[in-house]
């Protein structure tokens, strides 16, 4: 599975590049940092498909049609109530410290916000919060806990793989040495601790959605996503 996130990524670098748009990774170009330009519609529509299909839809069939169930997947609560509990209370903490640290979605007019929250709910959630809960938190990290047998291990290699799946996003550069290492220590610095805790939530509860609804769809994404979603679609 590792060998084919590689494959994966290594086709949407190469995709992207042939069609003239950025490299396909997990976040979306302008997600994080501010773009020089504005991306094209198509580009948006091409990361999502991509992304969905490469990382949610086909792991998902092929693991099913070998007999996995969705409770094998981390995809089935075992304590719905107890989730719903642990959704709101990180959900609240992450909404408070997204929109303190980043509230340009409040600049935004009324029509916008109509039209663009849930463009960009729909838009982040096919093309990075399914594609991260199916191959990351529902087939790799039970294997890296069986394999280990460490909860603190498996905390450890979610964040990095969560990392790694992302080295493609549009604010990196590998032009030079200097710049490639600068990357990549920024790299970790931005992802390797949500990864973590995505991973602790998914093993604390055994349920890859705790993590999609508390900490992925709605917060940071929609929250820190709508104004690009405005802009790129001119609504």
């Amino acid at each position: 599975m590792v060998g084919y996130a590689i494959g994966v990524q290594a086709l949407g670098y190469l995709l992207g590049r042939a069609l003239g748009y950025y490299p396909i990774s997990l976040h979306l170009p302008g997600t994080l940092y501010g773009l020089a330009g504005t991306l094209p519609p198509s580009e948006v529509i091409l990361w999502a498909g991509y992304n969905f299909i490469a990382y949610a839809f086909l792991p998902y069939v092929f693991f099913r049609s070998r007999g996995y169930s969705n409770e094998q997947l981390n995809l089935k609560s075992s304590n719905f109530w107890a989730d719903v509990r642990l959704i709101a209370i990180v959900l609240v903490i992450e909404s408070a410290v997204e929109l303190a640290v980043n509230h340009r979605i409040l600049s935004l007019s009324g029509h916008q916000l109509l039209l663009g929250i849930p463009a960009a709910f729909v838009i982040y959630f096919v093309g990075t919060s399914l594609p991260v809960m199916v191959f990351i938190y529902a087939i790799l990290l039970p294997r890296y806990l069986r394999l280990t047998g460490s909860v603190a291990t498996t905390v450890i290699l979610g964040g990095v793989t969560y990392t790694l799946l992302h080295c493609f996003d549009g604010w990196l550069s590998f032009s030079n040495p200097s710049a490639a290492v600068l990357s990549v220590i920024f790299l970790f610095f931005q992802y390797f601790g949500p990864g973590m805790i995505k991973t602790f939530l998914t093993v604390r509860t055994g349920n890859a959605w705790v993590h999609v609804w508390a900490y992925h769809a709605i917060a940071p994404h929609t929250l820190a996503d709508t104004p690009l979603i405005v802009k790129v679609f001119r609504l």
